[in-house]
């Protein structure tokens, strides 16, 4: 049976937006907005070293905020990096990691997505709910 896509691999998105861990929140919300996406694996030259998603950006207020007017915490916000508002210790998974068992991670956590990463521990793909409900498709036909 040649068309098993068993995998993670199989049903990634390989080649995800990044993002640099230098990167403002600002910035971080115009490339999730720019590009449609949802999540952003933050970097730090070829290293991952954590994920943010538009949920935790738009959530996210600096303990300062609640005495700033609209444009101050704009400017704030502006100078923020993304590293105080992401996830430092994402869930993540192999490429050769079953896809069923990704989907119960996906479950069981409630997540929307997880980092899929290679042996050396580099970026490969991304694995979302899309993903996951597209390999549930495949196999239902």
């Amino acid at each position: 049976m040649a068309d098993t896509k068993l995998t993670v691999g199989d049903w990634m998105t390989r080649n995800p937006i990044t993002i640099g861990d230098d990167a403002s929140i600002v910035e971080a919300i115009h490339l999730l907005r720019e590009r449609n996406i949802r999540r952003l694996p933050v970097m730090k030259g070829d290293k991952i070293v954590g994920l943010v998603t538009e949920k935790m950006l738009l959530g996210y207020m600096p303990a300062k905020a609640t005495s700033l007017d609209q444009w101050e915490l704009q400017y704030l916000l502006s100078k923020t990096p993304v590293t105080a508002a992401m996830n430092p210790k994402p869930h993540t998974v192999k490429p050769e990691t079953p896809i069923s068992e990704a989907a119960k991670l996906l479950h069981d956590r409630k997540l929307n997505g997880v980092i899929v990463a290679g042996p050396r521990g580099e970026l490969v793909g991304i694995l979302t709910t899309t993903n996951a409900l597209e390999a549930l498709i495949h196999f239902s036909k």
